[in-house]
């Protein structure tokens, strides 16, 4: 399996990708813009992210703003929308109403309050059909 995880927080990077490299492999991102860059390039690789882990608050390019154009080169790429990733938000806000908002509004599959743990990811990954 592969997985992207994109935060602008290394704490939060680190801690995603030992717990999902218990699946397999990671590549991280630290904003939108790389994140974005990254999806192209596994494109480009033929590579497939299994699931992406995108926060909704970072510099230069939000994870809202980030995921949205992901689904758009899905689309270009023509990929059937259950062919999509997985993507799972990540937010540090409790407020579900802005937090479900931003979910919906961008596309994405699901989404996991921070901090993150083991059984918080797991059970989303379990949720989704990705584990």
């Amino acid at each position: 399996m592969k997985f992207l995880i994109v935060d602008d927080d290394l704490v939060t990077r680190h801690m995603l990708s030992s717990i999902l490299q218990t699946y397999g492999n990671t590549a991280e991102a630290v904003n939108g813009t790389e994140a974005i860059q990254a999806f192209k390039l596994a494109k480009k690789e033929n590579i497939r992210y299994d699931a992406i882990f995108v926060d909704i608050m970072m510099p230069e390019m939000d994870g809202q703003t980030a995921v949205s154009h992901i689904r758009a080169l899905e689309r270009s790429y023509g990929e059937k929308p259950e062919d999509e990733a997985v993507i799972i938000m990540l937010s540090a806000l409790d407020d579900p109403k802005n937090v479900i908002k931003s979910y919906y509004d961008s596309g994405a599959s699901s989404y996991v309050v921070k901090p993150v743990t083991r059984d918080k990811i797991e059970g989303e990954l379990r949720k989704l059909k990705v584990i």
